[in-house]
């Protein structure tokens, strides 16, 4: 994992597994995030209490207790460079963050968010292109 000394990891940071996240230079992320396995590019800015998740639970069968049917098998999103994560935002498994993207604050990201677009809300939206 590239680091330099423009990047800033605050305190509280939790990486769920290592072995599975790549972290570009120059980020800000910002106290109690939590990750479980992510590609995040360069220029990134993680506002506080971000959950970035790579596995959910099974759910499919109704005859057994969801406790008890494990996980997904991990699908670590991809956040490009100059992305901008708002506080308390959550990003799915499997979901690519477009470069230069924004998105605002208690987001839910559950779909692709294209470049230089601002997306917010539950589920999050478009509101606007940057552009």
């Amino acid at each position: 994992m590239p680091f330099d000394k423009r990047s800033k990891i605050e305190y509280n940071v939790y990486l769920s597994n290592a072995n599975g996240i790549s972290i570009g230079y120059n980020c800000r992320i910002n106290e109690n995030v939590f990750i479980q396995q992510a590609v995040i590019g360069n220029n990134v800015l993680i506002a506080p209490n971000v959950a970035i998740l790579s596995v959910s639970h099974n759910h499919e069968n109704l005859e057994i207790p969801i406790v008890d049917q494990g996980d997904t098998e991990p699908n670590p999103p991809i956040i490009k460079d100059g992305v901008w994560l708002g506080r308390n935002v959550v990003v799915m498994p499997g979901i690519t963050i477009g470069e230069g993207a924004i998105v605002g604050a208690g987001a839910v990201v559950t779909k692709d968010v294209a470049p230089f677009t601002v997306v917010g809300g539950v589920p999050a939206k478009l509101i606007k292109s940057r552009k």
